[in-house]
Order: C-alpha cells, then sequence, then structure tokens
C-alpha cells in the first residue's frame, strides 16, 4: 500500500491570479501597500495568518482585518467565475488522479493551506469528491512547514511515513515532508522556483507524475 500526498494551490490547480487580486484588495482595504506579486507567490501554501505576518512583519493589528478581506475577496472572486474557471486545474492532472485513484494499492490525500470551506468548493467544482481518502486544510493544523497534516494524514489511512509521497510545489512542501519523515516530489509549474525545492524528484509536467511517484516510493517496474 502506498500514500500519495498532493498539495492543491500551485500543484493541482492554479489559483494564482485570484491569490494575488484576493491580496490586492486586502491591503487596499487597509490602506496598506500591496506586497509585489512575487512575494505573494512566495507565500502561497502558508496558511492565512502566518502569511500575512510574512507580508506584513510590522502591521501586527491589522493582520486579522488583512485576514478576514482576504478570505471575502477569495470567495466572492470564486463565485463570480465559479470555483473550476477561478481555479482550473492544471494541463493532465485529472488523468492522473484518475489513475491513481483507481489503483487498488494507493490512497490519495490532500494537505493544504487552504480552508475546509475552501478546499470544498474546489472539489465541488472540480468534480473531486470522494477521490481522497484524507484531506488535511488549514482550519485544524499549525501551518506548513509544520508536518502536523502529514501526521493526520498518516494515521487515518494507517500507513508509515516510509510508504507516503508528498507532491507540492513550494519549499514549504518540501520541508513539512521533510519533518514528517516523509519522501517528496517537486513540481516545477508552481509557485516556488524549483532551485528551492529539495526534493527527491522534480517532475516537469503530470505526465512524469506517475513514473516518478513508482520510482520514489520504490515499485517495481
Amino acid at each position: 500500500m502506498r500514500l500519495v500526498i498532493f498539495d492543491v494551490d500551485g500543484t493541482l490547480v492554479d489559483s494564482q491570479d485570484d491569490i494575488c487580486a484576493a491580496m490586492t484588495a486586502a491591503f487596499d482595504g487597509q490602506n496598506l501597500r500591496v506586497p509585489t506579486r512575487a512575494a505573494i507567490k512566495g507565500i502561497v501554501g502558508l496558511s492565512l495568518p502566518e502569511a500575512m505576518i510574512r507580508l506584513a512583519p510590522e502591521q501586527t493589528a491589522a493582520h486579522e482585518a488583512l485576514v478576514e478581506g482576504y478570505k471575502a475577496a477569495y470567495m466572492s472572486l470564486r463565485a463570480e467565475q465559479g470555483a473550476a474557471q477561478s481555479s482550473p486545474l492544471y494541463e493532465g492532472a485529472r488523468e492522473v488522479l484518475d489513475m491513481l485513484r483507481d489503483e487498488d494499492e494507493t490512497f490519495l490525500a490532500i494537505a493544504t493551506g487552504k480552508s475546509r470551506r475552501g478546499l470544498d468548493k474546489l472539489l465541488e467544482g472540480h468534480g473531486l469528491q470522494g477521490y481522497f481518502h484524507s484531506e488535511q486544510v488549514a482550519d485544524y493544523h499549525p501551518s506548513k512547514p509544520h508536518p502536523a497534516m502529514l501526521e493526520a494524514a498518516l494515521r487515518e489511512t494507517g500507513l508509515e511515513a516510509s510508504q507516503a509521497v508528498m507532491i507540492g510545489d513550494t519549499s514549504f512542501d518540501m520541508e513539512m515532508a521533510r519533518a514528517a519523515g516523509m519522501n517528496a516530489i517537486g513540481v516545477s509549474w508552481g509557485y516556488h522556483e524549483v532551485s528551492s525545492l529539495n526534493a527527491d524528484a522534480i517532475v516537469q509536467n503530470f505526465g512524469e507524475l506517475p513514473a516518478a511517484i513508482d520510482q520514489v516510493l520504490g515499485r517495481k517496474q
């Protein structure tokens, strides 16, 4: 048996336009200087409170309002466009998810900085309900790179860290995997530079992912 755990934003779906737009709205709402797009992409994957601390370390009194402003703006953007259009799946993602889901020995899971509500809307929008045996969200865990999400996924599936791999696009995903004693695969199409990913393997597209999972987890070819 094996457990394949996916990050969401920047790994399964391309949500950067909405993330940047919502962050801009949140900072504008507090009359604060908007972070650069590069800075915003750099915090994707963190929980919102941790993200605001990093983006506006000196604005401690505004952090809670920034979080709420971001949530409101993101929900509005999603409502206008629909989750599938607002955060489209990367090319090849659905095909790989379908293939892995059909494998009797493979469990799928999610570990994301999204909220429970946000993940539910996304899965519903893409018709992915029921794909994942474990869904870990920011509501119930410390922010990445703390390993709590991965440890919970292991408990829920009854597997060991040696049987699992984390797939993500950020250094936070890789660090989280290391902290959990787990292998990690980095994707090149996400929000952090590939050079920052300390991964066991890097894939350039979803078509390369199944073979990388087999290699990292030691499945015989």
